[in-house]
């Protein structure tokens, strides 16, 4: 009797059906998970850089979200301890600009690396105040004098940030981490000349690194009060004698001065829109030890002890030119007092609450000096003639004459020059020789009778 297959064969299509259903069950189940889990990645991808690159918009409503989205961004990204952002990081930023006197402030100083930036950070913290230093150490000139200011600094306890105004979210991260009272507002890329050669860098840092520090100190609560570096140069073509700060500052003669200028309109409209207190100091020729190489008194010096002709500028008309020249010393008092004063921001979170401060002042010296007769000093306290080689002036931006008038600065906060410019310069050579480790003719000359009697 034939045997009979058709139940094990049925048994057998049962089984492969049951497992195709499986299968597809599976394939179903598998499809729907990696769908989720596709649709979820996307989702974080598009929080990421919503977070990351917030839109652009016109709408001033939404500057204080936007500075919320990088506060946020900037925390998740300073995580490591040895980072910037890091917990031993923010452990300097706060010891640094914490005042240690009653109700003394909290001052971030922009340059601090810098000639200004760094005597003033030294008498803030001098008398008590808590201050921050931020700088990005440029090449404007030889960076190794701005690290030994950093050093300088560093051996009074105050701290500088490395880093640039344009970063936005490191600027954020540091208002997150200090509620500062005050800004002093002295990083600027400087020199009249240079402009020709790289006008750009006047543009970022002048402009856009000015207005990116404004955008980040309107959006905090409190928002700080602004002291900042105009300069002279914003008179120009002015024929007023002495400048005046009513004077016109339409006429610039630099693009260095022009960016100068736009930042005190600038400093106008977010005093105007925003309720930042905002101070603008118009510097004039400011000089002293630990001074700029690119100044004419620091490259004269330079120049006269190793023999160098040195180029004298005349006007156009076979004038002299003659500078208002601040001491350093005078200049940090007008800081300091314009800080003293600086009345509270009135904003928060990016609206204005009633009218705020907005001033202009002159620092100078009341006195201009011709050039020649710097010359003069210099050619006395070194001990040596100068190789003086004298042209007229050439249009690149430089002005023949400045001459302050501190009438408002003296009013206002007691502003009162006292350094004249032989003793002022005398400071100064001393530095130098002692800095560079100079021995000025006079000095060999003493020590050589000095040897043989």
């Amino acid at each position: 009797m034939p045997t009979d297959t058709s139940k094990p064969m049925k048994l057998e299509r049962y089984n492969s059906y049951i497992r195709k259903v499986h299968s597809t069950k599976l394939l179903n189940a598998s499809s729907k998970f990696l769908f989720r889990v596709t649709l979820l990645i996307a989702l974080v991808l598009i929080l990421f850089f919503t977070i990351n690159y917030p839109p652009l918009s016109d709408n001033t409503h939404s500057a204080p979200h936007h500075h919320h989205r990088h506060s946020f961004l900037s925390t998740s990204l300073f995580s490591g301890s040895s980072l910037v952002g890091g917990a031993a990081w923010e452990k300097q930023v706060r010891h640094s600009s914490t005042p240690r006197r009653v109700n003394g402030f909290s001052v971030l100083v922009t340059g601090a690396a810098g000639f200004i930036g760094s005597h003033c950070s030294l008498a803030l913290k001098k008398r008590g105040d808590g201050v921050l230093g931020l700088d990005n150490f440029n090449d404007y000139y030889d960076p190794s004098l701005k690290r030994a200011r950093q050093n300088l600094l560093s051996k009074h306890q105050i701290f500088i940030v490395e880093g640039d105004l344009n970063d936005g979210p490191l600027l954020t991260k540091l208002f997150d981490v200090v509620p500062f009272t005050h800004v002093l507002h002295l990083a600027a890329q400087a020199g009249v000349r240079y402009a020709m050669q790289n006008p750009q860098s006047y543009v970022k840092s002048n402009i856009a690194g000015f207005v990116n520090l404004l955008e980040v100190a309107k959006a905090v609560n409190p928002q700080p009060a602004i002291v900042w570096a105009s300069s002279s140069s914003v008179y120009g073509l002015n024929t007023e004698n002495p400048f005046s700060e009513h004077d016109r500052t339409d006429r610039p003669a630099s693009l260095y001065a022009a960016t100068k200028k736009a930042g005190e309109e600038i400093a106008h409209t977010y005093n105007h829109i925003y309720g930042l207190s905002l101070t603008g100091l118009r510097f004039f020729t400011v000089y002293g030890p630990w001074g700029r190489p690119d100044m004419a008194y620091f490259f004269f010096t330079k120049d006269i002890l190793q023999g160098k002709p040195i180029d004298i500028y005349r006007t156009q008309d076979q004038k002299a030119v003659a500078r208002d020249f601040t001491y350093i010393d005078d200049v940090v008092k007008g800081c300091l007092g314009a800080l003293d004063t600086a009345e509270k921001s009135t904003g928060s979170g990016g609206k204005k609450k009633g009218p705020a401060q907005l001033r202009v002042y002159n620092l100078g010296n009341t006195s201009p000096v011709p050039v020649g007769r710097l010359v003069s000093i210099l050619e006395g306290l070194l001990n040596t003639k100068a190789k003086k080689h004298v042209i007229t002036l050439p249009r690149n931006g430089d002005v023949p004459y400045t001459h302050a008038n501190v009438t408002l600065a003296y009013k206002d906060f007691g502003y009162k020059p006292t350094t004249d410019l032989a003793a002022g310069l005398r400071k100064f050579v001393k530095w130098y020789v002692s800095y560079f480790g100079i021995e000025s003719k006079r000095s060999k000359e003493t020590q050589h009778f000095d040897e043989s009697s």
